[in-house]
């Protein structure tokens, strides 16, 4: 594709610039692809996405014995401010969505970068209870939630080449970095405290979040999300044709892949919170149990990745259904685990269930709904997803408390993601036609046109 200026769409249609000529090439991508800025853009996204680490679960996980020794306050104190911190969080995202919609990704991502660090620095400052909620607000509204949901918007809203690909790794990626964080947190604090750890955290947060957004792309035109691919099931939508928020809530597609960030959100964080005190009651030791979570990043990273890529070549709703299969199976696999083989094989099912959705979320919804609003879209559903991390612990604690076990709660919750995968199977694909009718209260009727992607639509008017 060529503006008026002759320059080409090197993200989206895989030209080489070269002065006022563009010609096409091949590249490592496959026929017709620039290479360099594709990589670039997948990389600063995994870079962003793994610098969430420190408001992340994992990140924070690791201050809570530490915190309970130095302020004196019980653990449900520290996870009622930790449910708090996360709700309160959570709120702020859709205001985030839109701030990524009205302004390119830059400017709002270094006011992240920036958000980031000064709240960790609160956190590294608190002296109770109160203190620590403060902090623990902005560090999961600004990491868990606005980074990671900058990280992804940028790579969603720049690349339109194997857009699932991309999102795939910049996730793995970002995975992986999470997944590490923890093991350094653990070493470092011992050596400076508690409070310097989280200072040392602000300022790896302003060094690498700051300059990493600065050079971002600074698109205000977004690109056409249709015209080189087509993805099975699913034709691109055209920037054109690109879904309001407003409009996006009124299809149950939207609702099928928020339902499944809520269900995973939940069960994950409810099973890791307590994941030592799970596989403690199957006869696992306190190190077995912790060294499950190896299994459960490897398989996730690798779910992430391959979903990604797939999400190109088939429906993302079905990456819904696999991902709300494997997490019920996970649960009903904590029952009959025992030391060996079926507990990697929990692990490896349960880390799989997460990291499929990770890796076609945000593909999906630019691919359903287009790239314009992507912002405000994504970020009610990270609100949605953020919320329910916050929700898991508890209710899984009070099903323990009711039933005196586990076995109880965890097969009554997994009728949770049964019950979103089965829906998902029927989920039906948006349409242009729907967006119309939608945006004019239009009725059917028997008046035929061709659509910008090509295909034939019946339009009511």
């Amino acid at each position: 594709m060529v503006d008026k200026q002759g320059i080409g769409n090197c993200y989206g249609e895989g030209h080489l610039i070269t002065g006022a000529r563009v010609r096409p090439r091949r590249g490592v991508l496959g026929r017709g692809t620039v290479a360099a800025p594709w990589i670039a853009t997948v990389a600063a996204g995994g870079i962003l996405s793994a610098m969430s680490a420190p408001g992340q679960t994992a990140g924070l996980s690791v201050f809570t014995d530490p915190l309970i020794a130095n302020l004196g306050v019980s653990r449900t104190e520290i996870s009622l401010s930790y449910l708090i911190g996360t709700l309160v969080g959570a709120a702020a995202l859709p205001f985030v969505g839109r701030a990524l919609d009205r302004w390119s990704v830059r400017p709002v991502t270094v006011a992240i970068g920036a958000v980031f660090a000064v709240f960790l620095v609160v956190l590294s400052v608190a002296g109770d209870i109160f203190g620590l909620t403060a902090g623990f607000i902005g560090v999961r509204m600004a990491g868990q939630g606005a980074l990671s949901l900058a990280a992804t918007t940028v790579v969603a809203r720049t690349i339109t080449h194997r857009r699932g690909l991309a999102l795939g790794i910049a996730t793995a990626v970002g995975s992986g970095g999470i997944s590490l964080a923890p093991v350094f947190l653990a070493a470092i604090i011992p050596g400076v405290g508690i409070g310097g750890t989280w200072r040392l955290e602000a300022l790896v947060v302003a060094c690498v979040v700051v300059p990493t957004a600065l050079l971002l792309p600074d698109r205000r035109r977004f690109p056409s999300t249709g015209g080189t691919e087509k993805t099975a099931g699913h034709p691109p939508v055209h920037d054109a044709e690109s879904w309001t928020l407003a409009q996006a809530k009124r299809t149950g597609m939207f609702w099928i892949i928020a339902a499944g960030l809520g269900a995973t959100g939940l069960l994950s964080t409810a099973l890791a919170f307590n994941q030592i005190s799970i596989l403690g009651t199957q006869g696992l030791s306190p190190l077995e149990a912790a060294a499950n979570f190896l299994p459960q990043t490897l398989s996730g990273i690798t779910a992430t990745f391959a979903a990604g890529a797939l999400s190109d070549r088939i429906p993302a709703k079905y990456c819904v259904t696999f991902s709300m299969a494997t997490m019920a199976t996970a649960l009903l696999l904590i029952p009959v685990i025992t030391p060996g083989w079926t507990a990697i094989l929990y692990g490896l099912v349960l880390g799989a269930a997460g990291g499929s959705l990770r890796g076609i979320e945000a593909a999906a919804f630019v691919r359903y709904f287009g790239a314009r609003y992507i912002g405000s879209i994504r970020g009610l559903a990270t609100a949605i997803n953020l919320a329910s991390t916050a929700a898991g612990p508890l209710v899984l604690s009070i099903g323990h408390d009711l039933s005196g076990g586990y076995h109880l709660p965890v097969v009554c919750l997994a009728v949770l993601p049964l019950g979103v995968g089965v829906l998902s199977v029927f989920a039906r694909t948006p349409s242009i036609v729907d967006q119309r009718r939608r945006s004019n209260g239009c009725h059917i009727h028997a008046v035929s046109g061709v659509s910008s992607t090509g295909s034939r639509t019946r339009l009511e008017v």
